[in-house]
């Protein structure tokens, strides 16, 4: 999937309040994010994000989602995980489901 602007990395700190984390960039820098999605990850997973250009949210980051250190991934955000699950889909990249002509 190709998200526009490209998703930004960083390492996963702590998840607290439900909804959000404390992240850093491979800078050093340290951000709070939005989670959408209670979801699961360790600290010290890679979370990859996107930044809102609205002036009026809280917290400009979303955390779309992770890489796990045992380098499984996980979409965080539930409203890009159908279209995920369609583009692997359609490039036959779910072996398990490969052959099928409909979806």
């Amino acid at each position: 999937m190709h998200f526009s602007p490209p998703l930004k990395p960083a390492r996963l700190i702590a998840r607290y309040k439900r909804f959000l984390a404390d992240v850093e960039t491979p800078s050093g820098e340290l951000l709070t994010i939005h989670c959408a999605n209670t979801g699961c990850a360790t600290p010290g997973d890679r979370v990859w994000y996107s930044t809102s250009d609205s002036l009026t949210r809280k917290y400009p980051h979303s955390w779309e989602l992770t890489e796990t250190q045992q380098g499984h991934w996980i979409c965080v955000n539930t409203l890009h995980a159908n279209q995920l699950v369609a583009e692997a889909l359609d490039q036959q990249r779910l072996p398990e489901l490969a052959g099928y002509q409909q979806r």
